[in-house]
C-alpha cells in the first residue's frame, strides 16, 4: 500500500491506545479544536481508536464508531496519515510502529521504552520512507525539553544535562526529606494516592529514567546508546536517615539521570546524587521534572514542569501531531531524523570521579572510625569531613564520611574492605554528589 491521502484542509489521524494520555488527546484535540484550526490552517480529525476492548466502561464520551479491537483498521485505512502510538511497553507496539512506517504513515508516540530499545531501528525505518517521528511526550511529559534541544539550542552544543525525569522517584525524595518517613512508607502512600504504579520497580529503579536519558543523549549529543551500557541505580536503599544527614550537610538527594561530553567519550549514568540545596535543581520537589543544560555558548537553562499526567503529556502529543501536520500542509516534506555522530565511549562508572557521601552502620567501639578511614586511605580517598553521632556503645550507629572527589573504583574497594569488618553491621552505602551545576 502507498502513501496516505491527504485530504486538503484536513488531517486525519488514527490512534493505538486509549488509556491516561490516549484519553487526554482526545479531550484537548476536541477542546481546543478551533485555537489548533486557527493556528494550523485546518482540521485534525480522529478517524479510528484501536484499543483491547470496545464495550469497557469509560469516563470519556465517545463515539462507538471510532472505537475498533483491530489494529488493521487504523494502519490499512490510506485517509489516515498520522498514527498515534500511546499503548506502552515494546511488544506489540514496535511492531505496530513497523507496519504503520512501511505504509507510510507518520508516527507520534510517547513511548520511551521502545524507542530507547530499538529506536536505531524506528528512526532508520522513519527516514528511509520519508516520514515523520514525533517523540516529544516521551521525556518529561509537558515539558518541551526535546523541542528545544532540536530547536531552540540547534547551533549550540550542549556539554552537560541534569535531569529529574522520573516524577515517582522524585515525590518519595520529597517525602522522605520533608516527613522523615521510610523509602517503604513513603511509595505506600504513593502508590495510594496514584503517583506510583502497583509495581513500582520501573520508576524506583531507575529504568524509567534511563530510557529518557537514552533519547536525552539522541537530541543533546546526537549519539545512540543502548540502555544497558548505561549505569543505572535506584534510590530503594536511600534512607531517612541519609536524607537527615544529606540536609545537616547542606544536600538534597535527587535521582538524577546525568551525562557530559568529555572529548570523544562521554558519562552516562542514573543514580541518587547529593545536590547542594542552593542549586535550582535541588528545589524541584514533588512529582515534577525538570532538567538542568549546560550549552557551550547559551550557558545553564533550566526546564521545569508536570513530568507526567494525563493532560501535561497529551499536550506533548499533539504537539508533536501539529507539528507533522504543518509540514504535510506546507509540501516542504518531512523532517529527517537528527544526524547521529559516530558512538562516544561511555565512560565506566568505575573511572567516574567525584566527591561521595559515604554512610556505614558500626558497633560503636574505639577504633572504628580509624579502621575506616585506614582503608579510605590505602585507596587514595582524602576525607573532606565526618560526623558520628552520639555514644551507644556495643550498638550500631551510623558514620558519615564525606570524601574529596575520588574514582569510583577506589569507593567500591574501600567500602568492601570496610564491609569485611566484624563491627560493621549493614552494607555500607555511597551516594555520589554534583555540585558544578546552577
Amino acid at each position: 500500500m502507498g502513501a496516505s491521502k491527504i485530504q486538503v484542509g484536513k488531517i486525519q489521524i488514527g490512534m493505538i491506545g486509549l488509556g491516561t494520555v490516549g484519553s487526554g488527546v482526545v479531550q484537548l484535540l476536541e477542546k481546543n479544536r478551533d485555537l489548533i484550526r486557527r493556528r494550523l490552517g485546518a482540521d485534525i480529525q480522529i478517524k479510528k481508536i484501536a484499543v483491547a476492548q470496545t464495550q469497557k466502561k469509560r469516563s470519556l464520551k465517545i463515539a462507538s464508531s471510532l472505537l475498533t479491537d483491530k489494529v488493521e483498521e487504523v494502519l490499512n485505512d490510506p485517509e489516515i496519515s498520522m498514527v498515534v502510538e500511546l499503548m506502552g511497553g515494546i511488544d506489540p507496539a514496535k511492531r505496530y510502529l513497523l507496519q504503520a512506517i512501511e505504509k507510510g504513515k507518520h508516527i507520534v508516540t510517547a513511548n520511551k521504552a521502545v524507542l530507547a530499545h530499538h529506536g536505531a531501528e524506528l528512526f532508520s525505518a522513519a527516514e528511509k520512507k520519508k516520514v515523520g517521528l514525533g517523540f516529544e511526550a516521551s521525556v518529561c511529559g509537558g515539558i518541551p525539553i526535546l523541542r528545544a534541544l532540536r530547536e531552540g539550542l540547534v547551533a549550540d552544543q550542549v556539554t552537560s544535562l541534569y535531569g529529574i525525569v522520573n516524577g515517582t522517584s522524585n515525590y518519595i525524595l520529597t517525602e522522605m526529606t520533608s516527613e522523615g518517613s521510610s523509602f517503604e512508607e513513603v511509595l505506600k502512600k504513593a502508590q495510594e494516592k496514584g503517583y506510583a504504579e502497583a509495581d513500582p520497580r520501573f520508576d524506583v529503579n531507575g529504568i524509567d529514567s534511563v530510557h529518557k536519558l537514552v533519547l536525552l543523549l539522541r537530541l543533546a549529543f546526537g549519539v545512540q546508546v543502548d540502555v544497558e551500557s548505561i549505569y543505572t541505580e535506584g534510590i530503594g536503599r536511600v534512607g531517612p536517615l541519609d536524607v537527615k544527614f544529606a540536609e545537616e550537610l547542606g544536600y538534597r538527594i535527587k535521582l538524577l539521570a546525568i551525562a557530559k561530553l568529555e572529548g570523544d567519550s562521554m558519562e552516562a549514568r542514573v543514580h541518587p546524587t547529593m545536590l547542594p540545596k542552593e542549586t535550582l535543581l535541588a528545589t524541584v520537589d514533588g512529582v515534577f521534572n525538570a532538567v538542568y543544560l549546560l550549552g557551550e555558548y547559551s550557558g545553564p537553562g533550566l526546564y521545569f514542569g508536570s513530568g507526567a499526567g494525563g493532560m501535561p503529556t497529551a499536550t506533548a502529543v499533539v504537539s508533536d501531531v501539529v507539528d507533522i501536520a504543518k509540514n504535510i500542509l506546507s509540501g516542504i516534506g518531512v523532517r529527517g531524523s537528527e544526524r547521529m555522530v559516530p558512538s562516544k565511549k561511555i565512560k565506566p562508572i568505575e573511572e567516574v570521579q567525584c566527591s561521595h557521601y559515604l554512610r556505614f552502620m558500626a558497633v560503636d567501639q574505639p577504633g572504628v572510625l580509624a579502621k575506616i578511614a585506614g582503608f579510605l586511605g590505602e585507596e587514595g580517598i582524602g576525607i573532606a569531613s565526618v560526623i558520628q553521632k552520639g555514644r551507644k556503645l556495643q550498638q550500631s550507629v551510623p558514620v558519615v564520611i564525606m570524601t574529596y572527589e575520588a574514582k569510583g573504583r577506589a569507593v567500591e574497594r574501600a567500602l568492601a574492605k570496610v564491609d569485611q569488618l566484624p563491627v560493621v553491621t549493614e552494607k555500607s552505602l555511597a551516594i555520589r554528589i554534583e555540585t558544578d551545576l546552577g
